[in-house]
């Protein structure tokens, strides 16, 4: 196993991460990254592999859990019932849980809605250069999930601010200030939603708190405690996701000379697809052996974690043709910028339907949008997402 060592806080890297990857790939099946301490593979085969091998899990095992620092424990008491990090009997409890309630046919419902906020936010966008995260990529995702939830969307802004502060804890580079925001966040995010839930259960509404309080299963439900943590997942990893792919997509199209005939109706999904498989919004996923495994000739043991590299799987060359290429006409092919397997992003539908009807909308409106500025990524590795986007109509 070949060792390499890049800094993830190096802003060239954060930048472009494509041209490291290219070489990690090139290394070997299975490569050290020295600056994480951790194996990783970097091409597809090997990335779809241990995503759907039952014998990797997010759960770490018992013997390699660490000590959780004092003023770390208000975020981590969420993650302890957060199905992102559980795995089978709990972690399949809770998604059967919350997929009776986050139903298909919910997140339909919702299309006429983001058609109507999606227009309201493009008669509201200024003339003159302007920022497009704010004024449309953030806006989006976080309205929509408010609404969904049933939280009052004039929250926005402190859920905007309790979902930063808490998504900080998985950046390379993590500070103690960091740490001590995050756990300020999650105190104050739980302590909104065990009440709210509590409203909730006396005065149910039609929204999905209401349906995951209902949400049943052999007589068994949700406590408030995993309530609480679904909710704030589905916050914090549904909007990060989806605002750094709309910010994105709508780069990755201006770069390549504008959306051309590929926002049609016949060719818009394709082309999303591909979006986010040119440059997904998270780079990284790690998981743990559970048991002795074989994945491209390297022996993983019990207890060893591993770094799944989701950006650059879907840029493999071995799986696309010239994957640095943006070209939404390509042959359809799956990709894992939401995962795969057991813990396959159970928000990916709803990010998919904001992103095929927003971006039409955004550029049927907006013919001559251009970029007026850097669009420079922020300096939130393995987050992979911009910190200004700025455009001119």
């Amino acid at each position: 196993m070949q060792r390499l060592s890049q800094s993830p806080t190096d802003p060239a890297f954060v930048q472009d991460p494509y041209a490291f990857y290219d070489r990690a790939r090139a290394a070997g099946p299975v490569v050290f990254w020295e600056d994480y301490n951790l194996p990783c593979v970097f091409g597809f085969a090997a990335a779809n592999q241990i995503l759907r091998d039952r014998r990797f899990g997010r759960e770490i095992p018992e013997d390699k859990r660490p000590p959780i620092a004092p003023h770390t424990a208000p975020f981590y008491a969420i993650e302890a019932h957060s199905m992102l990090e559980l795995e089978p009997p709990r972690h399949k409890r809770l998604r059967g849980l919350v997929l009776r309630a986050f139903t298909s046919r919910r997140i339909e419902a919702l299309g006429p809605e983001i058609d109507s906020l999606v227009d309201d936010l493009i008669g509201k966008l200024p003339e003159g250069p302007f920022d497009l995260l704010p004024a449309f990529a953030e806006t989006i995702p976080v309205i929509i999930i408010a609404r969904l939830l049933g939280v009052p969307e004039e929250m926005k802004d402190q859920l905007l601010a309790w979902s930063h502060a808490m998504v900080g804890m998985y950046q390379a580079g993590r500070t103690r200030a960091m740490e001590d925001a995050a756990a300020r966040a999650s105190t104050e995010f739980t302590a909104f939603l065990r009440d709210y839930v509590e409203t909730r259960r006396r005065r149910p509404g039609d929204d999905l708190i209401t349906s995951l309080i209902g949400a049943e299963e052999a007589g068994d439900k949700l406590s408030t405690d995993e309530l609480i943590a679904t909710c704030i997942l589905l916050l914090n990893a549904g909007h990060e996701a989806t605002v750094h792919a709309i910010g994105n997509g709508v780069k990755t199209i201006l770069e390549a000379g504008g959306p051309k005939d590929w926002l049609a109706p016949d060719k818009v999904e394709a082309t999303i697809e591909e979006t986010l498989r040119f440059d997904p919004p998270l780079h990284m996923f790690t998981r743990w052996a559970y048991e002795r495994i074989e994945v491209m000739g390297h022996v993983f043991e019990p207890g060893d974690e591993v770094a799944v590299m989701l950006g650059a799987a879907n840029r493999d060359p071995s799986m696309w043709e010239n994957p640095s290429v943006f070209d939404p006409g390509r042959p359809a092919k799956p990709n894992l910028a939401f995962g795969v397997g057991l813990h396959f992003c159970v928000g990916a539908p709803l990010a998919r339907m904001e992103l095929v009807r927003a971006l039409p909308k955004l550029f049927a409106a907006c013919p001559d949008l251009r970029l007026a500025g850097p669009a420079d990524y922020a300096m939130k590795y393995h987050f992979h997402g911009l910190e200004q986007l700025i455009v001119q109509r």
